[in-house]
């Protein structure tokens, strides 16, 4: 359940012998929220039933509970460090990861607060850095390198509310940009070094892999209402058809439009529509998409990855479909970058084959991997045990 500020989508599927399988999706508009963030419970949760009656419609099935996309400005990645000293050298064992990842973890939050995502990047070895897996490795020392996904308690419990308001138990909450990363990226782009980046009407999320692991997660002050605000200021019309010309008219590559090229802009109130230049329109949307990645250019050098993304962008959400994002991204980012679309699901459906369903496909696969996990946590001593399964 991808329950978006402008859109609710809901993804079924089934599993079938370790596969999954598309049978049904729904979608509505959203209500409720401001400013990525949910103001009104009861309208988003409105918005939440509307989606899944459609989606259990389509499947013929009746669903209980789900697994939640969160996303917003409240959401952040920070790492952290731990050091275990083993003693005289001697075989590491699970115990062992366990107690290093569990100390890492033991950072000091915030009020409300809460760890959504704790996910291992690497370990030290007696000083040798870069193992992702050191169980019966022979060492007197282990560090854990750990990424963790935290988000406001409040905003959380106020989401998973609205889910439970429309008669919907959620199974697990999972980062918006995790879970689409999960749909659009393939493991050995991840290997390579590679950034998604999420942008939706009220919030746009990132996260970034390299060597398999996150390097970086958390959210992005630009968002695609910021775009549409730009427009109405720019052209001196209001929101919904500052949207409109956007989305019919709008690209984030001026200099690919015509200098003969007008657009009719509607006027406030009864007056007539103006004609303006459709390059002014365009160099609106560019700029913005500039500050955009600009952001993204000085998150990757807070991290130490400005110049490592051999994997390059991948870009979903409702601006992902403006004509010339990915063009801005590769000369701001100096990468290759491209438009996300799900891969995975089999009967994947081409009428929802479009970056705006990739966060709800990958929410669907993570509940997937954890259903075929259940094995395994039962031999696992919990969540910390079974973290490099």
């Amino acid at each position: 359940m991808d329950a978006g500020a402008a859109r609710t989508r809901c993804v079924i599927g089934v599993l079938e012998d370790g596969v999954l399988r598309y049978v049904g999706h729904g979608e509505g508009p959203s209500g409720g929220w401001t400013k990525g963030r949910i103001a009104d419970q009861n309208a988003a949760a409105q918005s939440i039933l509307t989606a899944l009656r459609e989606a259990e419609t389509r499947a013929q099935v009746s669903v209980k509970s789900a697994t939640l996309g969160i996303g917003g400005p409240s959401v952040r990645g920070n790492n952290s460090r731990s050091s275990l000293e083993l003693g005289r050298p001697r075989e590491i064992v699970q115990r062992d990861v366990n107690r290093a990842v569990e100390r890492a973890s033991r950072v000091q939050l915030r009020e409300d607060r809460l760890i959504l995502h704790l996910m291992t990047q690497d370990f030290v070895v007696d000083s040798h850095p870069g193992h992702r897996d050191p169980r019966k490795m022979v060492a007197s020392r282990l560090e854990a390198n750990i990424h963790l996904v935290t988000a406001s308690e409040a905003e959380h419990q106020c989401l998973v509310a609205a889910a439970n308001q429309a008669h919907l138990a959620v199974e697990e909450t999972v980062f918006e940009a995790v879970a689409g990363a999960f749909a659009a990226v393939l493991p050995e782009d991840r290997r390579e070094g590679v950034a998604f980046v999420d942008i939706g009407s009220q919030s746009t999320e990132i996260v970034v892999y390299y060597g398999e692991a996150v390097q970086l997660a958390g959210s992005l002050p630009i968002c695609g209402d910021h775009f549409t605000r730009d427009v109405a200021r720019g052209l001196g019309t209001g929101i919904d058809d500052a949207e409109l010309l956007k989305v019919e008219y709008g690209s984030a590559a001026a200099d690919q439009t015509g200098d003969n090229s007008l657009i009719d802009v509607p006027s406030p109130g009864d007056r007539e529509p103006r004609e303006a230049p459709r390059r002014k329109l365009n160099r609106i949307l560019e700029a913005r998409a500039d500050e955009l990645f600009g952001y993204v250019r000085g998150e990757l050098a807070r991290v130490g990855m400005a110049h490592a993304l051999m994997g390059g962008v991948v870009i979903t959400g409702g601006m992902a479909r403006l004509h010339g994002m990915c063009d801005v991204a590769e000369r701001v980012l100096d990468c290759q970058a491209r438009n996300g679309l799900a891969v995975g699901i089999e009967d994947w459906p081409e009428e929802i084959d479009d970056p705006v369903w990739v966060t709800a496909a990958g929410l669907a696969m993570y509940s997937a991997r954890l259903r075929l996990q259940g094995e395994l946590e039962n031999q696992s001593a919990g969540l910390l045990g079974r973290i490099l399964r």
